[in-house]
């Protein structure tokens, strides 16, 4: 899950990384997306405290959590580790 904001800079790069990996990894991994201005309980729900975060869960539980933009080889390399 995606956690983003119109007036934060570095949410606006992981849009087209996170749908490189979702066709690439689509069989394991499904990206959704928050806008944490318009959905603010939410946020408050996952305690996320900056933007751009990605919650990653599996079989309904919270398993990792990244804070701040990453190239796409990065997150791949932190993404492939939690899955």
């Amino acid at each position: 899950m995606d956690f983003w904001a119109d007036w934060c800079p570095p949410c606006a790069m992981l849009p087209p990384i996170l749908e490189q990996i979702e066709r690439e990894r689509g069989d394991r991994l499904a990206v959704a997306t928050i806008n944490g201005d318009d959905h603010p309980d939410i946020v408050a729900r996952y305690g996320v405290m900056a933007f751009p975060t990605l919650l990653l869960f599996r079989d309904g539980e919270l398993s990792h959590r990244l804070v701040g933009a990453r190239p796409k080889r990065k997150l791949l390399a932190e993404l492939d580790g939690a899955l």
